[in-house]
């Protein structure tokens, strides 16, 4: 039975995310919003500042995030939107609409039967995200924002596929099935999702090749700092369930750092890992 509703899910977002007329789940609502304030070139801080401040947790996250250590070494406490957006740019306002928007999902009501997974997959994410900005500034010398994003939205397609499967109580109930439909199909859920959202070709690649194996010499573009970002998170904060998985291979770390290499950029990390977590809720 669950194997039919399994493919009832699929042929159902596939058919959402396959038309002229995209079906965005409801949580993606603010997303969907500052992605099309975002597509107006004409668009200044001002009127960025009134989209958010109209929304008080979009507003509260900004505000946050502008204070955390990662964004503010001097200190220098801000309290409004507007200069909160000058300090964190406006990728960072992208990135903040995906957190309120997965934070709101999680916390709703139909998804009280994920509480457990749902903990586990935003701690990861917070984790992989900050690690993102990391290594892009330290290894590969990229736009660390853009990272940043792509480490946020890089498990998308396990949040979606969760609000899903809500709406079937014997899907829930049956684990193997669900942590399978979670586990084959996130990736490309995700990078349809993303698509649709008209997000950068580079996140895109980066979210659909995050979990495929591949032996890496060095960190040099987006996609091999999302790779390594999330391996990297696996080691402490996996949302996989080792009661159905053995787990993600961690091996190529070994390949890439030594053990002192790979504490020391832990090590360095681990403030600017606490400050986006703690910027973003989780």
């Amino acid at each position: 039975m669950s194997n039919a509703i399994t493919f009832k899910i699929l042929e159902d977002i596939a058919r959402d995310l396959s038309g002229d007329e995209i079906s965005f789940p409801t949580f993606l609502d603010i997303t969907f919003q500052v992605r099309t304030a975002l597509k107006d070139p004409n668009l200044n801080v001002e009127q960025l500042a009134k989209l958010v401040g109209a929304e008080p947790l979009m507003s509260a996250k900004i505000i946050r995030m502008a204070n955390s250590v990662m964004m503010n070494p001097s200190g220098r406490e801000i309290a409004d939107v507007k200069t909160a957006i000058v300090r964190v740019g406006m990728e960072a306002v992208r990135t903040v609409s995906f957190a309120v928007a997965m934070d709101q999902l999680l916390k709703s009501k139909h998804m009280v039967p994920f509480e457990s997974l749902s903990r586990k997959l935003w701690e990861h994410t917070a984790h992989v995200a900050a690690l993102c900005r990391v290594l892009a500034r330290k290894l590969a010398r990229i736009n660390g924002d853009e990272a940043m994003f792509a480490g946020l939205v890089h498990d998308l397609g396990v949040f979606y596929l969760m609000s899903r499967a809500a709406n079937f109580p014997e899907l829930i109930d049956d684990k193997p099935e669900l942590y399978a439909l979670l586990v084959d199909w996130h990736e490309n859920i995700g990078h349809a999702l993303l698509s649709a959202l008209g997000s950068p070709e580079q996140v895109l690649k980066a979210v659909q090749e995050h979990e495929t194996e591949r032996e890496l010499r060095e960190v040099k573009t987006l996609s091999d700092v999302l790779y390594v970002a999330n391996k990297i998170a696996n080691l402490t904060s996996s949302w996989r369930d080792p009661e159905f998985d053995a787990g993600v291979d961690t091996s190529i770390l070994g390949s890439l750092f030594d053990q002192a290499a790979l504490n020391e950029i832990v090590a360095e990390s681990e403030e600017e890992v606490l400050s986006l977590k703690a910027a973003l809720g989780a």
